[in-house]
């Protein structure tokens, strides 16, 4: 958030919107606030075709803050920009889907992985090893490792996939925004789910140690997929490989909770 605006006149400025409607205001938020769609934007082109400009990301995700602008409750205890980052999320996601950009075998392969996956561990009780992975589905440890970059290429939204919570109203939320972050204050209870929350962070202790770490990393700490291959010693593209096992493992984990809690 743009650091021109002290904490009163800031919220003079939303009083003057919510309250008495003033469009100028609404203008002046939205400029505050323009910082968090270059921010967003930038955190999901990493990985994406390159005829997918991060500009684009940008306008897609300015309607998110508009959005987010026009609909906040200045009366709700949860900080505007936790709000808006949801809502900024999901117009570029959102666009992004309507696109339709992901080829047809990407997607395939995808749930083939992700059925794997959930077979593996349904059957040996822990998470699969790459090798029983590839032997499973009949590929080689390299088509396996094609396969996770054509996937990541396509997973724009990785752990920022947005859930609808039901006790929302119809709100969505990301799926990361769940998980509770004990060093952060409590952002609002309207923007939590305590049964996927619950889930998610067992799906994540389950993980293998090195994916774990990814996650950390990338989600918690914010670091690029290349400042956490310098920390772990391996190439960016490893990490990339990392992180998308991770994120399948999680879908196919949740996934199962979800359907359990349906049932």
């Amino acid at each position: 958030m743009s650091t021109t605006v002290d904490e009163d006149e800031l919220k003079g400025i939303w009083r003057a919107y919510r309250i008495d409607g003033d469009q100028k205001a609404r203008d002046r938020l939205i400029l505050t606030y323009s910082p968090l769609v270059k921010y967003v934007a930038g955190r999901l082109s990493v990985g994406l075709p390159s005829h997918v400009e991060e500009g684009d990301l940008v306008s897609y995700g300015l309607l998110g803050l508009i959005n987010a602008i026009e609909r906040f409750e200045i009366d709700r205890e949860i900080k505007f920009e936790t709000y808006a980052i949801s809502r900024i999320k999901g117009a570029i996601i959102d666009e992004l889907r309507s696109m339709d950009w992901v080829p047809r075998s990407v997607r395939s392969r995808a749930r083939e992985i992700e059925r794997t996956i959930g077979e593996l561990e349904n059957k040996l009780k822990r998470a699969p090893t790459d090798e029983e992975i590839c032997t499973h589905i009949g590929i080689t440890q390299e088509e396996f490792n094609a396969n996770l970059a054509a996937i990541h290429r396509s997973s724009v939204a990785a752990l920022d996939e947005l859930w609808t919570i039901a006790s929302s109203g119809g709100d969505t939320v990301a799926l990361i925004d769940t998980i509770e972050d004990p060093l952060a204050e409590d952002p609002s209870s309207a923007f939590q789910s305590v049964e996927t929350r619950e889930a998610l962070a067992e799906a994540i202790r389950r993980l293998p140690e090195r994916e774990r770490l990814v996650i950390a990393l990338y989600y918690y700490e914010e670091l690029t997929l290349r400042e956490i291959g310098e920390i772990l010693g391996v190439t960016e593209s490893r990490v990339s490989q990392l992180h998308t096992k991770a994120v399948l493992r999680l879908k196919v984990r949740l996934n199962a909770t979800l359907d359990r809690s349906v049932a």
